[in-house]
């Protein structure tokens, strides 16, 4: 752990003279004007957060690190529409949507399909997948979150994203649990 004042040196020393560069770093790496001092003071906290248990060899490729990691997660993260807001379509404007009514009702009917298909998944398959795919956590967020495995985590979302697509093209969308090991090898001896 870095001593207080030797961090706050350190970040004076080293990251604050990167300050214009990285401005401009952001700027030609991101499209909306108003939101780049907000990412650079973003890059700051991590910068000093991330330094806290020990100080970096090369400040100027771990802050330029820092602020490309920082801007392809923003960007992630942007393009991922919560299923709740666009579930309320109904309650737009008739005008706000160009599409002809009839691909309108069809987008719409879709949606309440893709909810049917999520709502016949098991509860915990169902949490998985709606934190990877409907809000955009990486596996290992999610199994940080939920305190369960990387692994199970993949898993769960490959099962949910079968029974979805199954449901989708008119199956039942159910996940295919195996028999029990026993079953399976008086079936295999048969």
């Amino acid at each position: 752990m870095v001593d207080d004042e030797v961090l706050d040196a350190w970040f004076c020393r080293e990251v604050l003279p990167l300050e214009r560069a990285l401005t401009a770093f952001i700027r030609r790496n991101w499209r909306v004007e108003a939101e780049i001092m907000d990412l650079r003071q973003d890059v700051y906290e991590r910068a000093l957060s991330g330094a806290a248990s020990g100080l970096p060899a090369r400040a100027s490729a771990y802050v330029y690190t820092i602020a490309r990691n920082h801007l392809i997660t923003v960007a992630r993260r942007q393009q991922i529409v919560p299923i709740d807001l666009v579930a309320d379509i109904e309650s737009l404007p008739i005008d706000a949507d160009p599409l002809s009514p009839e691909r309108h009702a069809s987008g719409r009917e879709e949606l309440r399909r893709v909810q049917a298909g999520l709502d016949r998944l098991p509860p915990r398959c169902r949490e998985i997948l709606a934190l990877r795919k409907i809000e955009g956590l990486s596996s290992k967020e999610v199994a940080k979150r939920l305190g369960v495995g990387v692994d199970a985590v993949d898993h769960q979302t490959s099962k949910g994203m079968r029974a979805l697509a199954d449901f989708m093209l008119g199956g039942e969308g159910r996940i295919a649990r195996r028999a029990p090991r026993r079953q399976r090898e008086r079936s295999e001896e048969a």
